[in-house]
Order: structure tokens, then C-alpha cells, then sequence
């Protein structure tokens, strides 16, 4: 049963890259189409990535076993920091989910176009601020280390 829990470690950053930008493609859609549908797919996609990895997540599965592949790239980077970040992204698209249900829209669409900019900042130019947070947390001490030993170690970081 922990293993359905698990989340890759390492992650290939060119993966995650492109599920940031399928992310960036749908949220985009969504507040075009004024969508509550669609801050709905959003965020049971970051639930889903966060839970379980990339392993049920259509936008996930979608970039791991079909886009990634064929760019042929592989760049391995810590999971830990990709997993706050799918976690921060659950947080503020639930968020936006919620306050579109509960009728503020404008705080709704605030809400994704902050996701947009950070899944964007992932996707085209490879800054992923979760993992930024997580590193920033992680060296005041507020996530402990032994959580990211590779996130400590840069020789480990190199392998």
C-alpha cells in the first residue's frame, strides 16, 4: 500500500517540464472558457501528481510515457523538491477551485494566473519555484534534511 504513495525520486526535470507546460495549456484554456470544469481538472491533476507521482495523472502519464520520450532528453533531478511542488500547486489551484464555487471569480482566476506564471517559469525556463521554496525551508531548518539528501550534497546532485 506505500508503494501507490510513492513519488519518483530521482525525477527527470524534462518530464516535469513538460507536465508544467500541458499545465500552463490547460489552465490557459480554462480561464478562457471561464471554466469551473476545468479548475477542477486542474487541480485533481495536482492532487493526482502529488498522491501517487506521475503514475495516474493523465497530464502526467502524457508527458512521461509519450512527449518526454520522444524529446529524448533526460536530466535527473531530486524528487522531494518536485513533490512540495506538485503540493503547492494542489494547495493554490484547490484554492481557485473554491473560490470560483463559492462566486469570486476574479480571486478564482488571481488565483491560477499565479499558478500559470509559476508552471510557466518551470516549463520554459526550467525555475521551478516550489523547489526553490523547499530548498529555502529545507535550509532553515523547517524541512528536515535528511528528507532531500541529494538536495544537501551536491556531489549527489552530480550523479
Amino acid at each position: 500500500m506505500a508503494s501507490l504513495f510513492e513519488f519518483p525520486n530521482p525525477v527527470n526535470e524534462y518530464a516535469a517540464r513538460t507536465t508544467a507546460a500541458l499545465v500552463v495549456l490547460l489552465a490557459v484554456a480554462t480561464a478562457v472558457a471561464n471554466s469551473g470544469w476545468g479548475l477542477a481538472a486542474i487541480a485533481i491533476g495536482f492532487w493526482l501528481r502529488l498522491l501517487f507521482g506521475p503514475r495516474i495523472s493523465p497530464l502526467a502519464l502524457l508527458s512521461v510515457k509519450v512527449i518526454t520520450p520522444r524529446l529524448g532528453k533526460v536530466k535527473l533531478v531530486a524528487g522531494p523538491p518536485k513533490r512540495f511542488a506538485q503540493g503547492i500547486g494542489a494547495a493554490v489551484s484547490t484554492g481557485a477551485l473554491l473560490l470560483f464555487a463559492a462566486g469570486a471569480a476574479p480571486a478564482a482566476w488571481t488565483l491560477l494566473g499565479i499558478l500559470v506564471i509559476a508552471a510557466s517559469l518551470e516549463a520554459f525556463a526550467g525555475f521551478c519555484l516550489g523547489c526553490t521554496i523547499f530548498g529555502f525551508l529545507q535550509r532553515r531548518g523547517v524541512i528536515p534534511e535528511d528528507v532531500c539528501e541529494a538536495c544537501n550534497n551536491i556531489s549527489l546532485r552530480r550523479s
